[in-house]
This record gives C-alpha cells, structure tokens and sequence, in this order.
C-alpha cells in the first residue's frame, strides 16, 4: 500500500468520479482505475458501487477513507514538524546539561545564542552527569554540556573551557588566611565529598589517583550547592569550581598550588546521529564562543 494510492483513492472518493479524478490528479484514466484495483485486491473487498464513470463509496470504503483521511493528514503534519524543527532558522535544540551549569552558564549562553537567532527555540532537560549523559545515548537530546567527559564509543567530546577547583573552609578555619595551598594541607580535614552521579566527582577522584591525595569523607553530598552549604556551615573542606552560585557567607575559597586541579566542561553528541541545522548552529556558536574567550 503506497501513499499515491491512498492519495488517489481519497481524491476518487471526494469527486465520486473517475475520469475527472484522474484530470485532477494529472494521471490517465487507465492508471488511476488500476490503482484503485490493487488497493481493493489487498484490501480484499470493493471500495465503491459503480455506475460507468461515477462512483460512490460503500460501506467499507467509507470506513476506510475516515481512517486513511486521519493517517494522510498525521503525515502531512508530521512532515511540516520536521520541516519546522530542522529549519536552522527557527528550528529546536535538545539540550541537555548538568546542574550546576544551570545557574549562569547556560542561560547565559542561550540569551546569547537568541540574540542572534531569535526564532529558535529549545527543549531543555538538567540533571546529574549520569542523567544527562543517558539522555544523549537514548537519544532525547541532541547536545549535552557536561564535565567531565564520559569517554563512551561513539559520543564527540569538544571542550568548552576549564575552570580551576579551590580548596573551600569554613571561613574560621585555620587555612582561611593563606591566599594558597596544596592538595596535602587539606589530607586531615574532614571532606565534604560528592556522589557519584554528580560530575565532579569523577574529577576529584582522577585527581586523588594523580596525586595520591587521601581525603577522609565525612559526608556525601548530592550536588555541588549542598557541599558548598556543609562547609559554610563548618562542617568541612572541600573542592569545587569558583561558580557564583557556589559563593555562600562563612566560606573561604583558597587557590590550589598543586598543578592539574581544573575540571573540564564540554559539549558533546552522538557521532552517527542525526543533528538538526538548528542543533549544530548552537554547537558551534557554543564552541566559538569558548574559543573566543581563550583567546582574550
């Protein structure tokens, strides 16, 4: 069954005549007639009673056209939605992106990005570095901004930018006055560590792995906002990246003299998916924008 039969078996239907049917549809008489036979053939009943040129709908037919005329015009609209989501113009983004980055990063970016195109619009999903890294392997998103990078078969990392991790006190603590510390000064403090679906976490471990830094947990936190929250209430010391939304009365963040304590945040996207104008126009705004800033 073809979409020019059901085309032509609708048109016959709304003009309850062959020939002119066949004028309308630009096809011979002939051709349109044995099109509706092999239609009825694999439907196995008869569509229309027949009076030489006119015809008219029986029963089935008029069971079968409701449906056909339905699923047409499914079709139709589905195909004028990819039209309208794969315009670079105005089509739609999925994107997909961690929590923190919420805060200020990604608004800022997509205000940027809708200056200069306005008529595109976005499908936004945030979570956990695992949430939205499942996101991307399912295939609900088409882009997801991330730190760090997972590594899997078949996801393209870029990065974006690298941002240092300081050491954060309590701001009575006793290293609140140093402008400077390495990783061992914080060995014997109690840590305020990271779960693991979080993305940090990832980074605080390959750094703990690099510089065999031993760090004594004494509470998890589920996101980056609560460890910030456990160590201005004294709770403890941790690690975290410099963001505004981290920056809470009673803590003091102290710069990391050990070489390598940065984390990474890119974007990235399945290698053999399909990306929309739309989507790899905000990629590469997103990552001119990143090489832009390197660059000043």
């Amino acid at each position: 069954m073809e979409w020019n039969q059901l085309e032509y078996f609708l048109t016959v239907a709304r003009m309850q005549h062959v020939t002119r049917a066949a004028e309308a549809l630009s096809i011979t008489q002939p051709a349109l007639s044995h099109s509706l036979a092999k239609l009825e053939e694999e439907l196995g009943v008869q569509l229309f009673e027949r009076s030489g040129r006119n015809v008219k709908l029986n029963r089935y037919g008029q069971t079968f056209a409701a449906r056909v005329s339905n699923a047409l015009q499914e079709i139709i609209r589905g195909k004028e939605e990819i039209a309208e989501l794969t315009d670079p113009e105005s089509g739609v983004v999925s994107l997909a992106f961690g929590n923190i980055l919420g805060t200020h990063f990604i608004p800022e970016l997509v205000h940027r990005f809708q200056e200069k195109y306005p008529n595109i619009r976005f499908e936004l999903f945030q979570g956990s570095c695992t949430q939205t890294q499942q996101l991307l392997e399912e295939g609900q998103c088409d882009l997801n901004i991330t730190s760090p990078r997972g590594g899997a078969d078949g996801i393209v990392w870029e990065t974006l930018f690298t941002a240092d991790l300081y050491a954060v006190v309590p701001a009575s603590h006793r290293l609140a006055a140093k402008e400077a510390i390495g990783l061992k000064e914080l060995a014997d403090e109690p840590f305020i560590g990271i779960h693991r679906d979080c993305g940090l976490r990832g980074t605080v471990d390959a750094i703990n792995r690099t510089h065999q830094f031993l760090r004594h947990v004494k509470y998890s936190a589920e996101d980056l906002v609560t460890v910030a929250g456990f160590v201005a209430a004294g709770l403890g010391v941790s690690l975290l990246p410099k963001s505004r939304a981290l920056i809470l009365e009673g803590m003091h963040w102290i710069k990391i003299a050990t070489p390598g304590c940065v984390c990474e945040v890119g974007v990235e996207w399945k290698e053999k998916r399909y990306l929309s104008p739309a989507a790899r126009l905000f990629r590469d705004f997103a990552l001119k924008i990143s090489r832009l800033r390197e660059a000043i």
